[in-house]
């Protein structure tokens, strides 16, 4: 182990961590996961070889595994030493047959079911079904059984959480901050909290604190929503246009982005709220209408992402935008989870890359009233009529495929 340098946090549980679950919880990019890679799981697999049991890796998916533990690992350990994942689930690891599980689904608990373990590790747990957790702690039954897990924290009411906390049970529980991880640069410190300063995920992801998501789901935006508005648009790269359809209660919504090069900033150009019920007609039309106003203020094709439970009414859209000739291409939107989609508005809020040109009324009022649900432990954006979800939609439907550019 001479060629690994260790934290002070990390080399604590080195020598603390013996109960039967061990767990290390807390901000993103603070050394929990190095620490697994370079040392908890090889050593805790050598440690029971020849022992009675089988040997197992939960992740929220399969692909989880392999990008945040299994490649990395390679990397540290050669091929030789470190598999690749097979058709029956198993790897070879450090000699041994390993499993490797997603634990994100309930159907998933079907694989674990009569198998006893003697050593596993989790990573992302929080993000698991409790199902399944739920199932592995009978799993664990030899008297040498050992789990090794990480986690984000999340709200104070989550089922992991309550686990961890309960006093009866044989649980070692270390709390990591951003700030316990030298390695990373100043620099990179201070841009990280920048992002994440004023919302939910900066106590969780940079103190390292379950915490509830309560109030505003924007406090930085709606702290100071004219901070964030231009008067002249700045050069653009590319446009995208998000919808969303209504109903009798919503309303059908067109929100159009423009991206500046290189996909510095994100700046909200326009969008129109149509309420009410109306016929595919009148949708269609005022559909290519936006994008033909949009064409002669920017002089730039649109890449368009719907809403795609709506299937026939964007197949309305596409047909009317293709008779009129409507710069644009029509497809559906990703629709990424939700809190996702909050997130990565609120880290663009935080960089000071979220913009919104004057003349989009929508929009502020849509950011500043929405809301988590009081009534929900989990986070929930409430959607009950209070605040303009529908503008929200096609907002994120518009940002979230190049997602990945704008914070790579």
């Amino acid at each position: 182990m001479a060629a690994f340098e260790f934290t002070e946090k990390q080399r604590e549980y080195i020598n603390d961590a013996g109960a039967r679950w061990n767990f290390k919880g807390g901000a993103t990019r603070s050394g929990k996961t190095y620490l697994d890679r370079a040392f908890t799981i090889p050593y805790n697999i050598r440690e029971r070889t020849n022992k009675p049991g089988l040997s197992l890796i939960l992740g929220v998916t399969r692909s989880t595994i392999e990008r945040n533990l299994l490649k990395p690992m390679r990397e540290l350990w050669t091929p030789q030493l470190v598999g690749e994942i097979s058709s029956d689930n198993t790897c070879r690891l450090f000699g041994e047959e390993v499993y490797c599980l997603g634990a994100e689904k309930v159907s998933q608990q079907s694989k674990l079911r009569g198998a006893s373990f003697k050593y596993v590790y989790g990573d992302e747990v929080a993000e698991w079904s409790k199902e399944v957790f739920d199932l592995l702690k009978s799993r664990l039954d030899c008297s040498y059984s050992r789990f090794d897990g990480t986690y984000n924290p999340k709200a104070p009411g989550h089922w992991l959480k309550k686990f961890i906390d309960n006093p009866a049970l044989d649980i070692y529980n270390q709390t990591y901050t951003i700030f316990d991880n030298p390695t990373l640069s100043p620099e990179f410190v201070k841009n990280l909290c920048a992002e994440y300063q004023g919302t939910v995920d900066y106590q969780r992801y940079i103190l390292g604190r379950w915490c509830a998501a309560e109030g505003g789901c924007y406090p930085t935006f709606t702290e100071n929503p004219a901070r964030f508005y231009l008067d002249i648009c700045p050069p653009l790269q590319l446009i995208n246009v998000g919808v969303d359809f209504g109903g009798n209660k919503s309303a059908s919504t067109f929100v159009a982005v423009g991206f500046t090069p290189a996909f510095g900033k994100v700046i909200v150009l326009a969008a129109h709220k149509i309420t009410g019920i109306i016929t595919p007609n009148r949708l269609e039309n005022e559909f290519c209408d936006f994008i033909d106003g949009l064409y002669k203020r920017f002089g730039k094709s649109m890449r368009v992402y719907c809403d795609s439970a709506e299937q026939t009414l964007i197949a309305g859209i596409y047909q009317t935008a293709k008779k009129r000739a409507a710069a644009c291409t029509v497809g559906n939107a990703l629709k990424s989870p939700i809190n996702d989609r909050i997130r990565l508005v609120n880290r663009l809020l935080g960089l000071g890359r979220f913009h919104i040109l004057r003349g989009c009324p929508h929009v502020e009022a849509a950011l500043c009233e929405a809301v988590y649900n009081p009534k929900k432990w989990e986070d929930e954006r409430l959607d009950d009529g209070t605040s303009d979800i529908d503008t929200l939609d096609g907002l994120e439907y518009a940002i979230e495929p190049v997602g990945k550019y704008l914070l790579a």
